[in-house]
């Protein structure tokens, strides 16, 4: 039951049809992992936050710099700070209501299992494509539904991985060649590419908990110069080494370079 705090403070959320008291009630009860609280982590975390996720677990190894804050603006105020840790400022600050466990480093195929099954969900919100794909890994073994993004510049993409669908590795079978995609440091991210995106996964954690339609076997592709929002069909690939079944544990995957599994 929601008392009536509760019933005030998630007001305009309860008379959506699709949420209601009982979507409420779900959100409340429902624990999303958060795996870098920068420029995609940030508004992730707040906007999971402010809709009552009863528990957020926010991983992040990196501390926070200058030259964050013009994406990253859960950090303000908190310059030399771990961002897991500041992250959790920002949240008890935000709502009461919500349960934070920071992971202050830089998660790894060693531990990440054992994390990974205590959430409902989880978004990756990292950089490089070693980690994307140990958190694409790490999910389809514990069967957990994970959401997906990456940015650069003004362009982005959103995927939705749930048990059954395609994964990752469905669509890039290994990571391109070092140095032949620019990164964020490199080439320039703009905020809003990164709040927007953010918040696309935020949504899509938020519709798995309530059992709506997510990005399940599609891609949304948006490059916000021209206002291009495409949603490209992905199959799921029979040969895929993951979501095949196939690989049961991370033990001898190596998430470096290609990051191919043979």
């Amino acid at each position: 039951m929601l008392d009536e705090e509760k019933i005030k403070r998630y007001s305009r959320q309860i008379i959506i049809p699709e949420i209601g008291g009982r979507g409420q009630t779900k959100l409340l009860k429902s624990k999303v992992l958060v795996i870098g609280a920068g420029g995609l982590g940030s508004p992730a975390i707040q906007y999971l936050a402010g809709a009552g996720i009863g528990k957020i677990g926010i991983a992040d190894g990196d501390v926070v710099d200058v030259t964050n804050l013009q994406r990253q603006t859960i950090h303000a105020g908190n310059l030399g700070m771990n961002k897991a840790e500041s992250a959790k400022k920002f949240v008890e600050r935000l709502n009461p209501d919500v349960e934070v466990e920071v992971y202050n480093y830089n998660i790894t195929k060693e531990d990440i299992l054992d994390i990974v099954r205590k959430y409902d969900v989880v978004l990756d919100c990292t950089d490089s494509f070693p980690s994307r794909f140990l958190i694409n890994d790490a999910c389809v073994i514990e069967k957990v539904p994970l959401v997906h993004s990456a940015v650069l510049r003004f362009i982005g993409e959103l995927m939705t991985i749930a048990h059954g669908s395609a994964c990752y590795r469905c669509v890039f079978p290994s990571a391109p060649p070092p140095g032949s995609v620019p990164t964020c440091q490199e080439a320039g991210i703009a905020g809003v590419t990164t709040g927007l995106f953010g918040v696309l996964q935020a949504l899509e954690a938020i519709k798995l908990i309530l059992d709506l339609d997510v990005l399940t076997n599609k891609m949304l592709y948006a490059d916000l110069v021209t206002m291009s929002f495409d949603i490209i069909e992905i199959k799921k690939d029979d040969n895929c080494p993951v979501c095949s079944g196939k690989l049961r544990s991370l033990e001898g995957v190596t998430y470096a370079e290609t990051c191919r599994i043979e």
